[in-house]
């Protein structure tokens, strides 16, 4: 069973920056492909960004050109470095996973994600 814990999250001021990092474990081969989500109060959790299986990145237009997904593979850890932060960035992130081989790696598709972590809160003061 993949387990996902993520971490990082924080309260910062609008233009600061926070990286969130999701540890990765549980998996018996390749490190399953990944994307991170967020979910604000009162709205629909929504795609932030996600990578390919050739770890080709993919955002949101909202977060496009301030936020960078990244991973390390030796470590097991998904990354997301947010620059230049809203208070419309204000939300619960999670990461998800899902398996390497799936044809669905760098989906946008959040019911193709079949593990997911608890989430972290990033709270951006105006």
């Amino acid at each position: 069973q993949v387990r996902l814990v993520e971490f990082g999250g924080g309260s910062v001021q609008a233009g600061g920056s926070l990286r969130l990092s999701c540890a990765t474990s549980g998996y018996t081969s390749n490190m399953p492909c990944m994307a991170w989500f967020r979910q604000a109060p009162g709205k629909e959790r929504e795609t932030v960004a996600s990578l390919t299986r050739g770890d080709t990145p993919y955002y949101s237009a909202s977060v496009e050109g301030r936020f960078a997904i990244s991973r390390d593979v030796a470590k097991g850890e998904l990354a997301l470095q947010m620059n230049s932060l809203q208070p419309e960035d204000t939300a619960m992130y999670y990461c998800a996973a899902l398996p390497r081989d799936s044809d669905y790696c760098g989906s946008f598709r959040q019911d193709r994600y079949n593990w997911w972590g608890q989430g972290t809160q990033v709270t951006v003061s105006s």
